[in-house]
């Protein structure tokens, strides 16, 4: 039967005229691997991530306004660990309610959009 088999991509929309602030933010704090944007889409501006199978698409938007309900969540391996290196960063972590029993953060990126965090499962 035909049905939707995962998510490729997640975009998040930026400040036009961010995306150093962007790239340093996702690529440099949170440790994601920038990948090449496909040419026909680099004069748009903006920068595509990868993690796990999924990918993460930044990229300006006039009149921006920060997302603060919608966002993406990343799962965490070292949760602990990793909420340390954040704060580390000058990042406020706050904890969340654990769903599932995993635990839950959220942080914002340097223009308010709200980002997730994730403990990973245990094994």
């Amino acid at each position: 039967m035909p049905h939707i088999a995962g998510i490729d991509h997640v975009q998040l929309a930026i400040p036009p005229g961010a995306d150093d602030a962007a790239r340093a933010f996702y690529g440099g704090v949170l440790g994601l691997t920038e990948i090449p944007k496909p040419a026909p889409l680099n004069a748009s501006g903006g920068m595509w991530f990868q993690t796990g199978t999924t990918q993460l698409h930044i990229g300006g938007q006039a009149q921006f306004v920060p997302a603060k309900k919608a966002h993406p969540a990343f799962i965490v391996d070292g949760f602990d660990a990793y909420c340390a290196l954040l704060r580390e960063h000058g990042v406020v972590v706050r904890e969340e309610a654990p769903v599932a029993g995993r635990r839950r953060a959220g942080i914002e990126d340097p223009f308010g959009n709200r980002v997730e965090l994730i403990a990973a499962a245990s094994a």
